[in-house]
């Protein structure tokens, strides 16, 4: 059996509050103040005059105050199928505010990361600034024989749902001209077999290695700047993948999964990269556009994943989130007849997850309306979504 053609990485999601940053407990909008648990050991919150500032006028970033939700749980206790997100938003009024708060706990072996059973729990600092910091709680383990040697039956939990990102993460590619046409190609099939289905050999050209396997795309859809018609990029169909039998000029392959049929001049890209799964959350810093849906929808809703005209060059990363700014419609003033456009109102959230260089893949996380092409996404500042 070949090994599966692509990997996930489980990176740290914790980072080591700064001292002297500017976080401090405020009071959220509707009057209430989150006060410590009784149970921790850390010093007891002093009393913080209400914030002058409403959650939608607070500055997004490493300032911004972090806000408990009033409901918010003074402990928890993680859950299968749990995401970093999802334990966030129980805590936090603001999620992508969680490195401001992460305690990393140095006893612990892998403290950055977060496991099924362990308990996250509510603590403050002497300043009385809100710490979460995990206790390891009782996990399942197997023992494999003869080799003396344990293994943790659950992983650690992604930072968003992976169920709606994973075919994004694995099956797809946005390369200019010259990344397409630097790639090698399928030269065709058996018997001069037009298309070529899983399980056939077929033959290609280019330089092609000696690895296990290549991802078949077909250069698909281009995507243009809706502001400036600056090229972007050209996205790939995914055709399936392959694995090499035999290098050389041509080489053979053989189809071991497929979408579709490939053709001729179907394009070879490797995919033994490792895509990154867990990242940390934080605020994004970039102004841009959603420019295509990427399950071919109009409106879009919680949990679709979209395209961006931003990327690598502009600052992009994995674990950005970003306001979704839905555009406001054209109406006909029934006094004047001019058409106004109605001002841009805040619609959702959206965390990236893939960065190309010139676009970028998010997924959206909060949805208070649908939301379209077009749409705005920018900083996020505090936010009652």
């Amino acid at each position: 059996m070949p090994r599966a053609p692509f990997g996930l990485v489980a990176l740290g999601i914790g980072s080591l509050v700064v001292a002297g940053c500017a976080t401090k407990l405020e009071t959220a909008d509707d009057g209430s103040r989150s006060q410590p648990a009784a149970t921790t050991q850390a010093a007891t919150a002093p009393a913080v005059a209400p914030s002058s500032q409403t959650p939608s006028e607070a500055p997004a970033g490493a300032d911004a105050p972090v806000l408990l939700r009033s409901d918010h749980p003074e402990r928890y206790t993680v859950q299968v199928g749990d995401t970093l997100w999802d334990i966030s938003d129980r805590f936090l009024r603001d999620p992508w505010l969680w490195p401001e708060v992460w305690h990393v706990n140095p006893e612990i072996e892998n403290p950055h990361l977060i496991y099924p059973g362990d308990v996250i729990e509510l603590a403050y600092d002497a300043d009385g600034r809100p710490r979460l910091q995990a206790r390891r709680g009782e996990r399942p383990t197997v023992k494999l024989s003869p080799e003396v040697r344990v293994t943790p039956l659950r992983e650690a939990i992604p930072t968003i749902p992976l169920s709606h990102i994973e075919a994004f993460l694995q099956r797809s590619v946005v390369l200019d001209e010259k990344g397409w046409d630097s790639l090698p190609y399928v030269l065709g099939g058996r018997d001069d077999r037009p298309m070529i289905a899983q399980g056939e050999r077929f033959y290609a050209r280019g330089d092609i290695e000696n690895r296990d396997f290549y991802a078949v795309f077909r250069p698909d859809l281009p995507y243009v700047d809706p502001d400036s018609g600056e090229y972007l990029g050209t996205a790939g169909l995914y055709v399936g993948s392959a694995k090499v039998d035999v290098v050389g000029d041509p080489a053979i392959l053989t189809m071991t999964d497929t979408d579709r049929e490939s053709l001729a001049r179907d394009r070879l890209y490797p995919i033994d990269e490792q895509f990154v799964a867990n990242f940390t959350p934080g605020p994004g810093e970039f102004d841009g556009r959603i420019i295509a849906v990427l399950d071919g929808v109009s409106l879009i809703g919680q949990y679709q994943s979209v395209v961006v005209n931003k990327g690598s060059r502009d600052g992009a990363q994995p674990g950005q989130v970003l306001a979704v700014l839905r555009q406001g419609d054209l109406v006909q003033d029934p006094y004047t007849k001019e058409t106004v456009r109605i001002p841009e109102e805040r619609a959702g959230l959206m965390m990236v997850y893939r960065v190309f260089e010139k676009v970028s893949y998010g997924l959206i996380l909060k949805a208070t309306r649908t939301m379209q092409v077009l749409d705005r996404v920018a900083p996020p500042a505090g936010t009652d979504l």
